[in-house]
């Protein structure tokens, strides 16, 4: 390709609504033009990269055994309604009706169509198991699209189902998928990790998130550097700690606050650790009829630790907890008689069901509301000041040096960008659809299924994350627009150099490498400014001085200078470079 019949567009600025790096970088080196809210056209240099991550998911699925297929972008509702998604998903799921009024949504996963096409076509375990994948368009109504390809509403997702005959072939497909992804991931260039995750709305018990490191990410990743253990902050388990608990020291007392509310403040009035204050949590679960009712309110105090935080993941997931949310007001005042930033669970109104988190369970001489405006209860403890806890759970998020769940060390956390996810389903969808085969006796069983994604459109911008510096993108070469790009300093003026780079090029096409020239005449300066900020890997600069001792200037985008090189040997160096 040759730069004056490609199309390039670079910005010195970035626009004011791109907040993180790679929305800016995007946006300066012309890969995206954004439309709307989180709507963005990929522009010819964007795409390109686009496209090669497309093709190296390919490769690696089809290698995988996996046969793919185009499922359509507007779907039948019926479909969702079978599976109860139509009503239970939130705003998210774009809903439409056609001149009929006929329901409809616009894809952001394919789970029931899939499931629909193998209930149709797949009858006998014969013909199991059965893999197939899509690149396609979705659609989610993010109700805050930012970070331009990193959390927009429309995104180009690969999108992999499995089906099985039974639970340990549906196993030994999600290994299959979860060795595909690894492979896919390791010839990115991209530093990443795969963690174990909840399996969130979509379903199942058996899940990965593969994570690309990067300190901007949105995700924070826990993982113990002794160990293989990896986990996001979600799934990962806060262990008990190592008892007994200390005996009583201090007696109880009322100890005023005034105008202290939150266990930080009250610590610090107190002279005291942030780690012996506990905090209380108020949250409320509705029972709700037939006819979208509530016919009972139930009421939940949890107990943290000052200095921990909530995981709203394992809450969701203690038994009369699923569909919380966080009390009223007016519903901590009734149990509570207090406002919160005073509450405790000494002297309530009203009983409420309380559960304690573990490190909570085994602490002595803490500190929590009274119950009253401007006070504290010190020396509060288990056994004299109110009973043992009934419900012990692990309710908070993990801390770096709390100990590893595999007993290999202390955990540590860095941040990362979901850019694929392997869940094993079950039956949660093939029961719902009634999605059967026969087996080998004849008699109609469930199929498992598994399902596997991509975020084709989100790597680009995860890449730039962690790939970028002051003047631009680094691409790792497997992501790069163009490999090589070819920089004649002014081929108007020097027919010599125009005739080194118009054979230096034809020589690397001919070899293979997706290599640029840069035809445009610029001024070498801005020439320069342009493929770093790009992000090529590689640059050869010819220039006339140069080629008078038969040399060019090779140079990696992370080289702080460049490297002179015999004009003879450079597309021998580039090549050997592309292939280590």
């Amino acid at each position: 390709m040759k730069a004056s019949q490609f199309f390039i567009s670079t910005l010195k600025e970035a626009p004011a609504d791109a907040e993180v790096v790679s929305h800016q970088l995007m946006m300066r080196a012309g890969m995206i033009k954004k439309l709307g809210a989180g709507i963005y056209t990929l522009m010819p240099m964007g795409l390109r990269v686009v496209r090669k991550i497309e093709a190296i998911v390919r490769e690696e699925m089809n290698r995988a055994g996996a046969v793919e297929l185009s499922m359509p972008v507007v779907q039948p509702a019926e479909l969702w309604q079978e599976t109860g998604r139509f009503e239970t998903n939130g705003p998210e799921l774009l809903r439409v009706k056609d001149r009929h009024d006929r329901d409809f949504v616009i894809q952001p996963t394919s789970e029931e169509v899939v499931t629909d096409i193998a209930r149709q076509e797949i009858k006998s375990y014969k013909q199991l198991p059965r893999n197939f994948y899509q690149i396609q368009t979705k659609f989610r109504d993010e109700r805050r699209p930012r970070f331009g390809l990193m959390r927009g509403r429309e995104f180009i997702m690969k999108d992999a189902y499995s089906f099985d005959r039974d639970q340990a072939s549906a196993k030994a497909s999600y290994q299959v998928m979860a060795t595909a992804y690894r492979r896919t991931f390791d010839r990115f260039g991209l530093t990443y990790r795969a963690v174990a995750a909840d399996s969130g709305a979509i379903g199942g018990d058996l899940s990965e998130e593969f994570q690309v490191i990067a300190a901007t990410g949105e995700d924070a990743i826990v993982y113990c550097p002794g160990s293989d253990y990896a986990a996001n902050m979600e799934k990962a388990e806060a262990l008990a700690p190592v008892g007994p608990r200390l005996a009583p020291a201090q007696p109880l007392a009322k100890t005023a606050t005034p105008g202290k509310s939150t266990c930080a403040d009250v610590a610090e009035l107190l002279a005291v650790p942030l780690q012996s204050t506990v905090k209380s949590l108020v949250l409320a679960t509705d029972t709700i009829d037939a006819a979208g009712q509530v016919t009972k309110t139930a009421i939940w105090l949890l107990l943290l630790r000052g200095d921990h935080d909530m995981n709203e993941v394992k809450v969701g997931k203690l038994e009369g907890l699923g569909g919380y949310r966080f009390a009223t007001i007016a519903e901590i005042v009734d149990c509570f008689g207090c406002q919160p930033g005073y509450l405790g669970p000494i002297g309530l109104k009203k009983p409420v069901n309380i559960v304690v988190d573990r490190e909570v369970a085994i602490m002595s001489d803490w500190i929590c509301g009274a119950n009253e405006a401007d006070y504290h209860l010190t020396g509060v403890n288990w056994g004299r000041d109110l009973p043992e806890p009934l419900r012990v759970a692990d309710m908070r998020n993990v801390m770096a040096g709390d100990a590893s769940p595999d007993g290999q060390g202390a955990l540590a956390i860095e941040r990362g960008i979901e850019i694929g996810h392997v869940f094993y389903l079950g039956t949660k969808y093939s029961k719902a659809m009634n999605a059967s085969y026969l087996d080998i006796n004849g008699k109609p069983q469930l199929m498992e299924m598994g399902c596997y994604g991509i975020g084709i459109t989100r790597l680009p911008a995860a890449a730039i994350e962690q790939n970028h510096d002051a003047r631009g993108i680094i691409w790792p070469d497997a992501l790069a627009p163009f490999t090589v790009v070819l920089c004649p300093i002014s081929p108007d003026r020097f027919p010599d150099v125009k005739a080194a780079a118009d054979g230096l090029y034809q020589q690397l096409l001919a070899a293979g490498v997706d290599v640029i020239l840069d035809d445009r005449c610029e001024r070498p300066g801005a020439m320069f400014a342009d493929w770093e900020l790009i992000g090529v890997p590689h640059r050869v600069t010819i220039g006339d001085r140069g080629l008078k001792t038969g040399e060019v200037e090779y140079q990696h985008r992370r080289d702080a200078a460049a490297t002179p090189t015999a004009l003879t040997e450079v597309a021998g160096l580039i090549q050997s470079k592309l292939k280590a």
